[in-house]
């Protein structure tokens, strides 16, 4: 479990992550390694689903040895998907992160969001529903593992 702390409200208890794979975990549909290497240390503590539309065989050698439950939604009906996993899992034990605009009610409903402004850029509706906005996903998966960013960036 992963807490997250707000000036002035109870802590976040955390169990559950999602991550959009198409922008945010992949830029030009690469995964940084060191994002890899994030994704198992978060493992050990809450479970991860990544969230892919893309060509399953092509994102499954990029996710090989990473420890995370790929899901593969339907290209149309993605933003539903989404929205139906983390009403299941219980927003208020989620964090997503995603940068689309599919990802925007996810974002809203969790219990904590990231949006993250890659090379890809961002949606604007996705933007203004994130509890936190990072330039890349190592930055967002370091404000789960590293409390005192999260301090610094919630703190008032």
């Amino acid at each position: 479990m992963i807490s997250i702390q707000r000036p002035g409200q109870p802590p976040t208890d955390i169990e559950y992550l999602l991550i959009d794979y198409e922008g945010t975990l992949a830029s030009d549909g690469r995964v940084h390694p060191k994002a890899k290497d994030k994704i198992n240390l978060l493992s050990k503590r809450i479970k991860i689903y990544i969230l892919a539309k893309g060509e399953k065989d092509k994102v499954e050698e990029r996710l090989k040895n990473v420890k995370a439950e790929v899901l593969f939604l339907t290209e149309r009906e993605a933003s539903g998907e989404k929205l139906g996993l983390l009403r299941k899992l219980g927003p208020e034990r989620t964090v997503a992160i995603g940068n689309g605009m599919d990802d925007a009610p996810m974002l809203e409903e969790a219990g904590f969001s990231i949006c993250v402004i890659g090379r890809e850029g961002a949606s604007g509706e996705t933007l203004k529903r994130a509890d936190v906005v990072v330039t890349d996903i190592l930055s967002g998966l370091d404000f789960l593992l590293k409390p005192l960013r999260q301090k610094a960036t919630l703190g008032k």
